[in-house]
């Protein structure tokens, strides 16, 4: 899969591009908004982006587990290469100072990333604060044509590029869910 992304200055026309997608076949679970107006998002039903992931959680937070694991790996090798884990204590005092390096790391891995925007989105920032919309799509290499010929009915979106798609099991996984949310 491949995303496209697209900037407008224009929510009606997103709107309607998104509304065109659909009948088009692309389900709305490929398809979202970002923006740092929430509330005309959500005025013309628009699929945004989660404030969650509008941060740098999961970037920072990943960096915060390879720290925290190189750290806690450096413990048990430590205890186990100087003998300290043959004291009376044993290993006890090793594997709870490892877990509590590795959860800290994760913490504060998650701590910075929800202070920043989401990096994958950095070179959007400008764009953003300006009051414009980065519109993007995942699309399958056989919706390509669809989008390509739906994007062409609306002259005043700026195409802004390309990047990786959610994986495909995911996307079929929020699909689903939002499925079983419906038959609630």
């Amino acid at each position: 899969m491949n995303r496209h992304f697209y900037i407008s200055d224009n929510l009606d026309d997103l709107e309607s591009l998104e509304h065109e997608l659909e009948a088009s076949g692309i389900s709305t679970e490929q398809i979202h908004v970002l923006s740092e107006n929430d509330r005309e998002l959500e005025r013309h039903h628009l699929h945004e982006v989660s404030p969650l992931l509008k941060k740098d959680l999961v970037n920072s937070g990943s960096k915060g587990v390879l720290i925290g694991a190189s750290l806690a790996a450096v413990v048990i090798a430590l205890a186990h290469f100087t003998g300290w884990s043959n004291s009376p204590a044993g290993w006890t005092p090793f594997a709870f100072l490892a877990l509590v390096l590795l959860g800290f790391c994760i913490w504060e891995g998650g701590f910075l990333g929800i202070q920043r925007p989401n990096s994958y989105f950095e070179r959007f920032q400008t764009s953003l604060h300006t009051g414009k919309h980065v519109f993007f799509v995942d699309v399958a290499d056989n919706q390509e044509a669809v989008l390509e010929q739906v994007v062409r009915q609306h002259p005043m979106l700026q195409t802004a590029g390309t990047g990786v798609a959610m994986p495909y099991w995911l996307l079929l996984w929020q699909q689903k869910w939002h499925q079983f949310k419906k038959g609630i």
